[in-house]
């Protein structure tokens, strides 16, 4: 299984929002900038993240974006899964009908532990904590 640029990208933007959240709403282009990113392409990595609920804009010269709940409870599963789609390393796992070998194959239990493994991993890491240790990365490169 491999992460989309898109799946990358929203994680940072969404990052970045974290650590800007004292300082109010964030142009887009701001967080472009600074995630080295372009407008256009940030455009549609935060279009699904708004309509999911991950974030809201505010409109006019104070306008920007803002984190739509806290950052503990926004996990990179729910995450990867606003931009990707369900976690599902093989297609059978999500739908058995599309393989006539699916109740008889025996790798289709060790794609679900694959899944279940995954899926537990990235639901145990929040953006709460992945700000604090961009923060102490940012910190320990300053000196």
């Amino acid at each position: 299984m491999r992460l989309s640029t898109k799946t990358r990208y929203a994680v940072r933007a969404l990052i970045e929002l974290v650590m800007k959240d004292s300082e109010g709403p964030v142009k887009l282009k701001d967080i472009a900038e600074s995630q080295e990113i372009s407008l256009k392409y940030l455009e549609q990595v935060m279009f699904p993240l708004r309509v999911s609920g991950f974030v809201h804009t505010m409109k006019g010269s104070q306008g920007g974006y803002r984190l739509a709940k806290p950052p503990g409870e926004m996990t990179l599963l729910a995450i990867v899964e606003c931009i990707e789609g369900p976690i599902s390393p093989v297609d059978c796992i999500n739908n058995s009908e599309l393989c006539e070998r699916a109740d008889h194959c025996v790798t289709r239990g060790a794609w679900i532990k694959l899944k279940n493994a995954i899926r537990e991993t990235l639901g145990q890491i929040n953006l709460a904590e992945l700000a604090e240790k961009q923060k102490e990365l940012d910190q320990a490169n300053q000196h």
